[in-house]
């Protein structure tokens, strides 16, 4: 058995649970979870899978504290939608800890500082509440690693569900223009993190993309009703008309799709990066075909 301990914070989530998931399959490591309800039944099923289950808070530093303990690595993650303004004290609660215990290898799941990118332009708060995070974390000179993970495929099935229209067709539509979404299958975020870790030396202080798939989103449509036999279309709409439509979050989305049309032309260099890791990262229509019976249950 491997001496080597790695704690992964949220864990019963899609980023967490896919890096718990992976690093259990390598067998190289003690993989330890940090979840507020270690009863609960996703508490249960890490267990059942071989990994130990900690009780932790990310706003109590002193269960951080006694998680990380004879930690060898950390995968952290931070959940904006679940605790708004309140990610950055988290985040900078574990980075704290994560220094304190002198753990040596810190893989962190961040993304881009846009406020700060664009000069104050352009504000996406659940982009740059992690992107505060990574500052403090480099100003603290840990060697971290960062990784950015691409929207989710799986925003699909349980966001962004294509809408029915009267001709019977189905719709989405995102302030993205005709430029490349950047996407991935979150569970593939374990496989990359997995092999940062099985050579962490080589990564300290770099910024991993991860991403799967880069499409315009009129060919996520189209991938969608070849495999589903269903057809979808994507329409433009303009950041305003997004941002008005009134639910939470609308405007932080909505500057999130105009950054990236704006300022994202591509990631092709991350979709290479990600293979050359991960050679099982899904492209798109891959996926849609493995999660075809979830994406037209959403659709009826």
């Amino acid at each position: 058995m491997t001496d080597k301990t790695v704690l992964v914070t949220g864990a019963t989530g899609a980023q967490g649970g896919g890096v718990v998931r992976h690093l259990l399959r390598s067998h190289k490591y003690r993989v330890r979870c940090l979840t507020r309800n270690p009863n609960s039944d996703q508490a249960n099923a890490l267990k059942l899978a071989g990994a130990e289950v900690r009780r932790g808070n990310l706003d109590d530093p002193a269960s951080l504290c006694e998680a990380l303990e004879g930690s060898w690595g950390v995968f952290g993650v931070t959940n904006y939608w679940e605790h708004f303004a309140k990610e950055l004290p988290q985040g900078k609660n574990l980075v704290d800890a994560v220094r304190a215990a002198k753990v040596p290898h810190l893989i962190y799941s961040t993304l881009p500082y846009v406020k700060k990118l664009t000069g104050g332009k352009i504000e996406v708060p659940h982009f740059d509440l992690k992107g505060e995070i990574e500052e403090h974390a480099r100003e603290l000179k840990l060697g971290a690693t960062f990784v950015n993970v691409a929207f989710y495929f799986e925003n699909f099935i349980h966001f962004f569900p294509p809408q029915k229209n009267a001709d019977l067709s189905y719709a989405f539509a995102f302030p993205q223009g005709d430029v490349p979404l950047a996407g991935v299958a979150v569970e593939d975020l374990g496989g990359v993190v997995a092999a940062i870790f099985a050579d962490p030396e080589a990564f300290r202080d770099k910024t991993v993309g991860v991403v799967g798939d880069d499409l315009p989103c009129a060919e996520y449509a189209a991938t969608m009703s070849r495999v589903l036999g269903k057809k979808v279309v994507y329409s433009h709409m303009p950041r305003e008309q997004y941002a008005a439509l009134g639910f939470p979050g609308a405007d932080d989305l909505a500057n999130m799709f105009e950054y990236n049309r704006l300022h994202i032309p591509n990631r092709q260099a991350d979709i290479h990066e990600s293979l050359r890791l991960y050679p099982g990262m899904q492209r798109f229509e891959p996926w849609v075909k493995e999660n075809k019976a979830a994406l037209l249950n959403v659709l009826t």
